[in-house]
């Protein structure tokens, strides 16, 4: 029966082989091929016989079949017998040349096909081809194709046919007139030339060892002569092309003299092609091969050809290149191969074309010459190496090329030259000097793209490729250590080359590493014989300074110090063991920061540490002055780099304080005042620093030599009209005087402290004063910095208590004049902000100014910057860091006088200066004065010692004057008002008796105030600064009550309206807190409430209104609440304010909870109706009394003081609020309100929304968190519980999350509300029957229910509620039933009977179209099962299996899943007793559990998992079961094939005689609606058949499953299709 079947099988898949979708005609190949492994013979005669009976089958169809019998025949030739082979031969043979026309697929499959047989029959393939490849005929061209692909896959068995097949091709070739023919014939004498070559080089191995290039190259010279002669000249390209192709490997079969005699022609043509084809890699090639195979015969007219050859390949390696593709890339390799051919054997005659042409101005020609250089250099090395000296020579003009091209080119070159000796050459110091010049490149100065060669690195620019060359040159050529050391120091120094010190530096280290390991002797640097190389001062200066900026240029600090630390010895002996400490140490500081984070100023002072370290380590006066000189030399250097000549500066100054010379010194300092430039800001400063660093050491000194640098010709202008241009300009002389002041300045500040209060006035301010005249901005600056810097090296001296200094005064108005000349309303110059400091260190010294002086600085400092107008937005950083900075100098001068005078009058003082500022109309004056005044007052307090206990008299003026500051329009003013506001009471505390660290819990809460004071909402602002006022209240002395009031009074007419609104606050809130006079004005503000409720929208009114509702409420509660409810719906804000106010007294909120209650029961809650206008169905409206009281109810208790009042009613609150939820679900608003709502919406305030369902469960929550359980509110809300209570879909399970949160949060609110709510279990509402039954289910969820002692009385409520004519209450019923499981499992077993009842009861409820009971019994069961008795369960459980089955398949995702669930907890209950009662469910659930895995729904999939798992115990076989687990583990990727297998596989292992069964399940899913779960059916039989044994294939009808399997190669998804075809080619197991 095999073979007729195999064929059968064969036959449907190749009727299926049109399939329209390419994976399922991909997959059909594959089940052919499948067959083919088993019966290759039969597959390939069924292919064979379908393609002879179908000759109108379309071609690319026949094209699918070919291959597969390719595949079939490359993977078992070896299989076929002759007869076989001969037939697949004929039929390819007859496919191939079927027709005339090309079909390139089909007939290259076939030809493919002869070719594979051909690998092992290559006679009888050769004896079908030859009889279509006749003399006299021109052949098929897959003929002649089919013949070259024979000649390139079978070498040994092709070449001995070849003589024969040259002599028939050659007439052919003049029979030949078509181009695609013609390329057909010069693929093949390729192939044949390739196929002899390789036969001729591997002779040993060869069937014939005698056969001889000789025997082809008569017939190869004839096809040359036609192919050269005559097809070369050819219009079309691809010809063209085909023909150089074969002529390359052909011209190693021309007899030599034939070579010889056609190179003057051959080489030419070739050559020509270049000018004729874009694509060139063929031609390239070719002539590579051409080249090879005459300089192999020595050809002599080589030479003459040699000028055309080099300037054509020359031409193409200058070709730009636009592409990057292999193509190209390839092209280029070859060229090159050719200049390497051509320099192995004419060296001298390249040589002399190429140099010269390095001489061009051409970038293309100069960077195509350098990379032929580059080549020759390294393929042609022993042909070079008497060449070195000219190629260097003709470097000359590319080292001075500026296009990055060439430069590029020009490292690469000079690269090469390293490797191979040639910078050892003179002249190669000039390469060395240009790279490091290339690695000083700016990075910013690089192109972007430089143009793409695959041996350049495209994406680097000349700069990166310099770097990485010279370091690969330096640590990887051992020959350039000589060359590159020390020559590289010279590189140091030059300025031009600083973007290069980075790499200089690493590649220096590493050679003077590798020296050190010689030797010590090779190290040491003989500066005599090397006298253009740096001094051992210039090293150490120049790597020290460009350190001081470490992160540019790559990181050239940390470099700069690693070789300086290298070249210890060489700088002085005695710093070897030193720097080994330090050295480190600055590196790993640089490590442990980066760019951004490191501090400038920091890194400076260690290096200058560093600087006095190594001075102080070498003592030598001699060596120091040197350096020093060294580093005056270099100053110039870095005119363009301020900040590092700054810190040369100061290196200067570090060194020359080392110094033991004062004449050295002297001349030193004489020279930097002479040479500085004055005009340069930094400089100045730079020097400064220089001359303050030295008078640590040398203050006389200096001193003396800034006196006689002032008395020279520097200051001195002649008058006379003659000299006006000799003498320097006025600004000039400026600049000077800025310098000198500045050094003054900085002498100040580092002088020693005993040193300097003796010269401070005779010597430096003496000289300062002199210039104190001048309008120059500069000048002014450096005069203000250097008096700053004076007064503070008084302060901190250690005397400075017994300092008289007597020009203070003077000092402090000259000062005031600098501030007076600025601008009043701009800030530019930091003018002000210097001289304040200035005058914040002169206030401090002795004598102390008089009032006078005193107020007039305080008022012109003030109105200096207080007055400024703040920048716009968006202005530079450094404008807003200069305001920040001068309002901080201002803060500390007054501050400075307030120390002083640490009293309640000199507080006072200051507070009247600010007054004027704090009641400002301008939002930015008030912010700066009360941060101004908070400073002072803090400051104030830190400075307070009370000797005795005295008041605080002015205490309510200033609290009158900054409270009601606290609603001020800008924030910043509110937060910094708080601070005046806590400072002052703790002043007032102090006053008392206080100690300084006590803390006051009510003043502290003032700041826990300050955040409600950012918020800009005003009811939030000014309910905080009622708070503040009540604080205020609680700590006032009751004699400051009335000056408080007196000043909050005039603040009612502030101009800001906000400060004028918290003052009224205030006033009402000390007047109620601390006044008697509110009970007599209560008539008074009923009065306003009548007036002026509905005109104003003022605070004080409402409070007013708020107090009258609730002493009105506390006598006519009835009266009040009926009066209110009377009002319109919604209610507006003050009815909700009025609401409210009953809240505030417990007994009266009771009273008005319980009147509402009652109000909101007592009529029906809506009343039925017809939908508006068109709609029949039935709708409901709210009526109007229960609305009104449920929003009523919602006011109430959203006030806090309602709790009491809450816990007193909470059950009846909790059941009627919970069950009025329920019934206005859908509830539609009274007529009479729609159309109220329909007339506001154009209104311009629209009133509250309003929405039954909604106003119910904002009052439940309002209620719930009145009752203490915020808890519970707010696990709901997390759940989103409360919007699932708004809505009809959702209400149940929004019941069910309030449940549980009640259940977990309020437990012993339970008992309480169960009785309240099991009362509704007559309702006449079902939607309340509902609603109380979900509560009641999910209480049982709760182990709360157990400690109430609640289960019972539970069960016996929910028990009797299983006959309810609700479906949704059967249902629920089921749950809460299920719901012990969790609450109570120890209880199951004792009412197990009971429940199981219900929940198979639920199972067989016919009352319920959609299955939802069915579902929920179910899911209850799952739950149940493993808890009761097991000889309970017994009875029930086949009942159980066999009534769940069928909803295995059901449309329902939810019964699917919910059901497999169920029969997985079937199974996990059976282990250990009843297995073989339980094994033919399993069976039989099995294949639908296998392949739900592949259905469309999560739910469904994880519950087969699930289900399979615990299946697999009851099969009895641990290897199936841990295939399972293995395999179908949560949350794990399921690989469904592989698993599909591997199951299959044990399946048919230990149940073989289940084979039938299990196909025959599988079989009706084939008709599955489930795409995927359709095209896993067949993958099931597949995998079945694939392992059962032969043996057992009569437990299956194969003709069945066959014709099933065609039916589904018609199915509409392809998926599906391809499944049945790949199963269809499994089906061979059982052929």
């Amino acid at each position: 029966m095999a073979e007729p079947y195999v064929k059968k099988l064969s036959t449907v898949l190749l009727e299926a082989i049109t399939d329209k979708d390419p994976l399922v005609q991909e997959q059909v190949c594959g089940a052919l091929c499948a067959l083919g492994e088993a019966q290759p013979a039969e597959v390939l005669r069924a292919c064979e016989e379908y393609l002879w009976q179908h000759e109108k089958l379309a071609h690319p169809y026949r094209t699918m079949i070919l291959r597969a019998m390719e595949t079939v025949v490359s993977s078992h030739i070896s299989d076929l017998d002759k007869d076989m082979a001969r037939a697949v031969i004929f039929l390819a043979s007859s496919e191939m040349t079927r027709v005339k026309d090309l079909v390139c697929d089909w007939q290259q499959a076939a030809s493919n096909v002869l070719v594979a047989v051909g690998k092992q029959f290559i006679g009888l393939v050769m004896e079908e081809v030859l009889s279509k490849f006749q003399p006299g005929a021109l052949p098929h061209y897959f003929v002649v194709q089919t013949l070259a692909n024979l000649a390139a896959s079978n070498v040994f068995g092709m070449v001995p046919f070849l003589t024969s097949i040259l002599s028939t091709m050659l007439p052919m070739l003049g029979m030949a007139k078509h181009d695609t023919m013609r390329v057909a014939f010069c693929c093949a004498l390729q192939h044949f030339s390739e196929s002899t070559l390789e036969y001729l080089a591997n002779l040993d191995q060869a069937p014939d060892p005698t056969v001889r290039k000789d025997t082809f190259a008569t017939d190869i010279f004839s096809a040359y002569d036609i192919l050269f002669n005559h097809w070369l000249q050819s219009r079309e390209a691809k010809l063209r092309l085909a023909v150089v192709e074969a002529l390359g490997p052909m011209s190693h079969l021309l007899p030599s003299e034939k070579l010889e005699e056609q190179l003057p022609k051959l080489l030419p043509g070739v050559l020509a092609l270049y000018r004729k084809h874009a694509e060139t890699f063929h031609v390239s090639k070719s002539l590579g091969q051409i080249l090879e195979a005459a300089v192999s015969v020595g050809s002599r007219t080589l030479e003459a050809q040699l000028d055309a050859l080099l300037a054509a390949l020359h031409a193409q390696i200058c070709v730009p290149v636009e592409s990057s593709s292999p193509l190209v890339v390839s092209n280029r390799k070859e060229v090159l191969r050719c200049f390497t051919v051509l320099a192995c054997c004419s060296p001298d005659r390249l040589l002399a074309f190429l140099l010269p042409k390095l001489d061009a101005n051409n970038e293309r020609t100069r960077v195509g010459t350098l990379q032929v250089v580059r080549h020759v250099i390294n393929s042609a090395a022993s042909q070079m190496e008497v060449k070195k000296p000219f190629i260097l020579s003709s470097m000359r003009l590319p080292l001075l090329d500026t296009n990055s091209k060439v430069k590029r080119a020009v490292v690469q070159v000079i690269s090469a030259m390293a490797h191979h000796g040639y910078l050892e050459q003179p002249g190669g110091e000039a390469m060395v000097a240009y790279i490091v010049q290339q690695c000083a490149l700016p990075p910013e100065a690089e192109p972007q793209k430089p143009g793409p060669d695959s041996e350049d690195p495209a994406t680097d620019s000349v700069r990166d490729v310099s770097i990485s060359t010279l370091y690969l040159v330096s640590t990887t050529v051992d020959r350039m250590s000589h060359v590159l050391w020390p020559h590289l120091l010279e590189f140091l120094t030059p300025v031009r080359f600083t973007g290069a010190l980075t790499p200089l530096c690493r590649s220096l280290v590493h050679l003077a590493q590798k020296r050190e390991e010689v030797g010590a002797d090779a190290f040491l640097i003989q500066y005599d014989s090397n006298v253009t190389l740096p001094s051992p001062y210039a090293i150490t200066t120049r790597l020290l300074t460009v350190s001081s900026n470490p992160y540019l240029g790559d990181g050239r600090g940390a470099a700069s110090l690693r070789l300086l630390s290298v070249l210890h010895r060489n700088i002085h002996p005695l710093l070897g063991q030193r720097w080994a400490t330090t050295v480190p140490l600055l590196l790993e500081h640089l490590d442990e920061h980066t760019e951004e984070t490191l501090s400038q100023k920091e890194w400076e002072e260690r290096l200058l540490a560093f600087l006095r370290d190594t001075l102080a380590v070498v003592s030598d006066n001699t060596w120091i002055c040197q350096l020093s000189l060294e580093m005056c030399r270099q100053l110039p250097c870095y005119n363009g780099t301020p900040q590092e000549k700054n810190f040369l500066y100061k290196c200067i100054g570090t060194t020359l304080g080392a110094a033991s010379s004062k004449e050295v010194v002297r001349k030193h300092l004489q020279e930097l005042l002479e040479t500085a430039r004055h005009q340069e800001e930094a400089e100045r400063e730079g020097l400064a620093c220089c001359f303050g660093i030295c008078a640590t050491s040398h203050l006389d000194d200096v001193l003396a030599q800034l006196e006689d640098f002032m008395r020279s010709d520097v200051f001195r202008r002649s008058t006379g009209i003659f000299n006006i241009f000799k003498d320097r300009s006025e600004n000039e002389v400026e600049k000077v005087k800025s310098t000198l002041i500045l050094c003054y300045g900085h002498v100040a500040a580092r002088a020693p402290r005993e040193l300097v209060l003796a010269k401070v006035e005779s010597d430096i301010l003496r000289n300062i004063f002199q210039y104190f005249s001048t309008k120059d901005p500069a000048l002014k600056l450096c005069l203000i910095q250097s008096v700053c810097m004076a007064s503070q090296a008084i302060c901190s001296s250690a005397q400075a208590g017994s300092f008289h200094f007597s020009r203070k005064a003077e000092l402090v108005a000259q000062m005031m004049e600098f501030i007076k000349a600025e601008p009043p309303d701009s800030l530019r110059t930091p003018i002000r902000k210097k001289a304040m400091l200035a005058c914040t260190y002169l206030v401090s010294l002795e004598p102390a100014l008089e009032e006078r002086v005193q107020a007039d600085l305080i008022r012109g400092c003030l109105h200096s910057v207080m007055a400024v107008l703040p920048e716009p937005e968006g202005e530079e950083e450094r404008q807003e860091s200069l305001y920040l900075d001068t309002m901080h100098a201002l803060e500390d001068l007054l501050t400075s006088l307030l120390r002083r005078n640490v009293t309640p009058q000199g507080l006072q003082i200051m507070v009247e200066h600010l007054s004027p500022w704090i009641r400002s109309p301008r939002g930015h004056e008030r912010v700066r004065a009360l941060g101004l005044s908070a400073c002072l007052l803090r400051h104030f307090l830190e400075h307070l010692h009370v000797s005795a206990l005295v008041p605080f008299h002015n205490l309510g003026l200033l609290i009158g004057l900054f409270s009601p500051r606290c609603a001020d329009l800008w924030p910043a003013t509110r937060q910094e008002a708080v601070s005046c506001v806590h400072a002052l009471l703790y002043l007032q505390l102090g006053y008392e008796g206080f100690s300084r660290d006590y803390r006051d819990d009510v003043a502290e809460q003032l700041l826990a105030l300050k955040e409600g004071l950012v918020h800009p909402d005003p009811a939030v602002l000014f309910h905080t600064c009622h708070s503040i006022a009540q604080i205020i209240a609680k700590r006032l002395p009751p004699e400051q009550l009335i000056s408080l009031l007196l000043t909050l009074f005039e603040s009612l007419g502030d101009p800001d309206k906000n400060c004028s609104r918290a003052a009224t606050i205030m006033v009402n809130c000390l007047l109620r807190e601390r006044g008697s006079m509110l009970q007599e004005k209560v008539p008074e503000i009923v009065s306003v409430l009548r007036s002026k409720l509905q005109e104003t929208r003022e605070e004080h009114v409402l409070q007013a209104a708020q107090h009258s509702v609730y002493l009105l409420a506390s006598q006519h509660c009835a009266a009040v609440v009926s009066s209110l409810l009377g009002g319109p719906l919604p209610f507006d804000s003050h009815t909700c304010t009025l609401w409210r106010a009953l809240a505030l007294e417990p007994s009266l909120t009771t009273q008005v909870l319980g009147l509402l209650l009652e109000k909101m029961s007592r009529d029906v809650p809506f009343k039925e109706t017809r939908a508006f206008l068109l709609s029949s169905s039935p709708g409901r409206e709210a009526t109007l009394l229960p609305l009104a009281a449920t929003c009523a109810l919602h006011e109430v208790l959203s006030a806090l003081e309602s709790g009491p009042a809450v816990l007193e009613l909470y059950p009846q609150l909790f059941a009627a609020l919970l069950l009025r939820v329920s019934c206005t679900l859908g509830v539609l608003l009274p007529r009479s309100l729609q159309a109220k709502e329909r007339r506001s919406v154009g209104s311009a305030v629209a009133p509250k929304s309003l929405e039954p369902c909604s106003c119910a469960v904002d009052a439940l929550q309002a209620m719930l968190l009145r009752g203490g359980n915020e808890d519970v509110v707010r696990r709901v809300e997390l759940e989103g519980g409360w919007q699932l209570l708004r809505t009809s879909a959702g209400h149940e399970e929004g019941v069910t999350r309030l449940a549980s949160a009640m259940a977990k949060c309020a437990g012993p609110r339970l008992p309480l509300v169960m009785k309240a709510l099991v009362c509704t279990q007559s309702s006449v509402y079902e939607i309340q029957r509902v609603t109380s039954t979900a509560f009641l289910a999910e209480l049982l969820n709760s182990n709360v229910v157990n400690d109430l002692m609640l289960l019972e009385s539970l069960l016996d409520n929910l028990a009797a509620r299983q006959k309810d004519t609700s479906a949704s209450v059967r249902r629920l019923v089921l749950r809460g039933l299920a719901n012990i499981a969790s609450s109570s499992p120890e209880k199951v077993q004792a009412h197990g009977p009971q429940l199981l009842t219900a929940m198979i009861g639920g199972l067989d409820d016919r009352d319920d179209p959609h299955s939802l009971v069915a579902l929920e019994a179910m899911v209850g069961l799952a739950r149940l099962l493993e808890l009761v008795k097991r000889q309970d369960l017994r009875s029930v459980l086949l009942h159980v299996a066999i009534r769940i089955r069928p909803f295995f398949d059901s449309e329902k995702t939810e019964l699917r899943s919910a059901s497999i669930r169920l029969f997985g907890h079937l199974n996990q209950v059976c282990h250990g007793g009843c297995e073989d009662v339980f094994l033919e469910q399993v069976v039989a659930g099995l294949v639908p559990l296998l392949l739900h895995l592949q259905d469309p729904q999560a739910p469904v999939t994880n519950a087969c998992r699930f289900a399979l798992r615990l299946c697999g115990p009851n099969l009895q076989h641990e290897e199936l079961a841990a295939v399972f687990q293995k395999h179908l583990q949560e949350g794990r990727g399921l690989h469904f094939g592989e698993f599909l297998n591997a199951t299959c596989k044990l399946l048919m292992y230990h149940f073989p005689e289940l084979l039938g069964r299990l196909a025959a399940t599988s079989l009706f899913y084939f008709k599955s609606s489930w795409e995927d779960v359709r095209a896993a059916a067949p993958m099931l039989m597949g995998f079945l058949v694939l392992h059962a044994e032969p043996e057992h294939q009569p437990q299956v009808d194969l003709e069945q499953i066959t014709a099933a399997l065609q039916l589904l190669l018609k199915d509409p998804a392809p998926l599906v299709r391809a499944k049945a075809a790949e199963t269809l080619g499994r089906l061979v197991k059982f052929a």
